[in-house]
């Protein structure tokens, strides 16, 4: 069966890439409400999709493993930070455009849809759903670069280069994560930690506020 046949899959993403153009092509100031939303969307279609999904529960290895994963993408995204504002011609201006948008809500209320919300979402949907129906038709190895691509491909509509980078890098770690059997717990728990550690608490240029 080719991914052609998937029409769940092929629907999936369909509805994900309309999702994110409305989030991220929308008026800025309700940027917050419309991600929330299209986390909102796609984790329930992931739940739907996929009844494991609805076990998944967060053990303590999970929370450990989580947050030292998060740590070293945090790393990881130091470093590029810096390159991307040496080799991007927009580089630097990308990233202040994507930090700009903490001053649009309390942050306490973002920590909160990032956590509670879009993080988990974005786990269950493209690594939970996308990438183990590419994994049952192509195998391991090709199922997450393919998830990589299309978690990548979702940003292209934000016309923010470090941005689809970025999304990519961080798509490519999560995706390897899952390769090598992390469960969705850890996943979940890595990408909340990740999400508010690098936007909120430690960002990669220092705060204005």
């Amino acid at each position: 069966m080719t991914i052609l046949k998937d029409r769940g899959l092929l629907g999936g993403l369909a509805l994900a890439y309309t999702a994110f153009a409305f989030t991220f092509r929308g008026p800025r100031k309700f940027f917050w409400q419309r991600m929330t939303k299209t986390g909102l969307v796609l984790g329930s279609l992931a739940l739907a999709a996929e009844p494991e999904l609805r076990k998944v529960r967060i053990k303590p290895q999970d929370v450990a493993v989580g947050i030292g994963s998060a740590g070293g993408l945090y790393v990881i995204f130091q470093v590029g930070d810096r390159l991307a504002r040496v080799i991007l011609p927009k580089g630097g201006s990308d990233i202040d455009a994507i930090y700009g948008l903490r001053k649009l809500r309390d942050k306490r209320e973002i920590a909160a849809r990032l956590a509670f919300v879009i993080g988990p979402a974005e786990e269950l949907f493209w690594r939970g759903m996308v990438q183990k129906r590419l994994q049952e038709r192509f195998g391991t190895i090709p199922a997450s670069a393919l998830g990589t691509a299309a978690y990548g491909g979702a940003h292209l509509v934000t016309g923010n280069v470090t941005l689809i980078g970025a999304a990519t890098v961080a798509g490519a770690f999560w995706g390897a994560m899952s390769a090598l059997g992390a469960s969705k717990g850890a996943l979940i728990v890595s990408h909340m930690v990740w999400d508010i550690v690098i936007f909120l608490v430690a960002p990669t240029v220092k705060s204005d506020e």
